[in-house]
């Protein structure tokens, strides 16, 4: 059997949260909420639902490869030209641009460890060299990732807020950081959970890419929009980033009926501001509930915990999947005695802590 290149054995494949169909092959159980994959647990936009069903009559035609109206909507609503936006299946897509486009075996990649796993898996496909950077306090180190940059180093992954952790680094943080990195240097803010950040100290990072710095954006429809299924994602950089970014995408990486839900989805401000409350309200209610049972947990500015169970995280994961509650175990990102869990709506949060607050008892 033909064997591949020596890195992607070192690679293993990501897995995601168990998705509801497969609890349900598994187990036999019907009623189960799914807290395990950062979802909106209100759903998408109407608009998006609309806009879905009024394209699916056009899905035997191929889409516009260039996202044409998809990206003239999204700079008017970023207030940057056209030229600036690189869209992907899902942000993912676009940070595995950024490794085959700039990334060669003899370059070093610096990110955090505890930093989102997909950082991890581009830099081995590219047989690039990972220097990874502890955290302090669950937070990007961002002095000693500048330390950590050489002459070797080709490009930096920043996930602000970071995931699994939902910890942010700040905008003065963010300005000293930059000033130490060398104008050869591409760095990468990854931003999926962008729109639930309140904090006034949040980095508006749109500035270094009006700068024509080597600075790359990533942002999503999957969260806050609600439209994780139909895989649509970009990139905010320079235009000759962008340009560079083009040469290794994959033509029609946007699906159309992804893009017209996208659209419609920008649109409907009422149902963003609504996810925002929402995110809000149950978060505030789980950080009650965590309190009064003792456990710790990491203030988050996603829509997200990392709750620390003082056990192994899987045990409690697997006791929460068998009472239909889908949950994150996060050992492979350096969390053995942790779970993330999605802030979901007041029903799934109070059902996910009468559950937790059975298992911890048999404990």
């Amino acid at each position: 059997m033909l064997k591949p290149k020596p890195s992607i054995d070192t690679i293993q494949p990501y897995q995601g949260g168990k998705p509801i169909e497969e609890v349900q092959r598994e187990l036999g159980i019907t009623d189960i909420i799914k807290l395990a994959s950062n979802e909106n647990p209100l759903g998408p936009s109407p608009l998006a639902v609309q806009a879905i069903a009024e394209s699916a009559t056009q899905v035997h035609l191929y889409p516009d490869g260039n996202a044409y109206y998809l990206k003239s909507d999204l700079a008017q609503h970023l207030g940057i030209s056209p030229e600036s936006l690189i869209l992907g299946n899902g942000s993912n897509d676009v940070l595995q641009l950024v490794a085959e486009a700039y990334l060669a075996p003899d370059d070093e990649v610096i990110y955090a460890a505890g930093a989102f796993v997909v950082y991890s898996l581009v830099t081995k496909l590219c047989s690039a060299t990972a220097v990874v950077v502890p955290m302090v306090n669950d937070t990007h180190d961002l002095p000693a990732m500048a330390a950590a940059i050489t002459d070797k180093t080709k490009v930096i992954f920043i996930a602000n807020p970071n995931n699994p952790t939902g910890t942010m680094v700040t905008a003065e943080e963010t300005a000293a950081f930059m000033e130490q990195v060398p104008d050869d240097v591409l760095v990468v803010f990854d931003e999926a959970y962008y729109e639930y950040v309140a904090r006034s100290d949040y980095p508006q990072t749109l500035s270094y890419v009006l700068e024509g710095r080597n600075f790359i954006i990533t942002r999503t429809f999957s969260k806050i929009y609600g439209l994780a299924g139909l895989r649509i994602g970009y990139g905010i950089a320079p235009p000759p980033l962008v340009e560079t970014l083009n040469r290794v995408r994959q033509p029609f990486n946007c699906s159309l009926v992804g893009q017209a839900a996208a659209r419609a989805a920008l649109k409907d401000t009422a149902h963003v501001k609504e996810s925002q409350k929402s995110n809000a309200t149950g978060k505030a209610f789980l950080y009650k509930a965590f309190d009064s049972m003792g456990l710790r947990y990491v203030e988050t500015e996603g829509n997200f915990i990392m709750l620390h169970v003082d056990q192994s995280g899987s045990d409690v994961a697997d006791a929460l999947l068998r009472k239909g509650v889908i949950v994150r175990p996060i050992a492979g990102y350096g969390y053995p005695d942790a779970v993330r869990v999605t802030i979901g709506t007041q029903q799934e949060n109070e059902r996910f802590i009468e559950a937790l607050k059975v298992i911890k008892k048999r404990n």
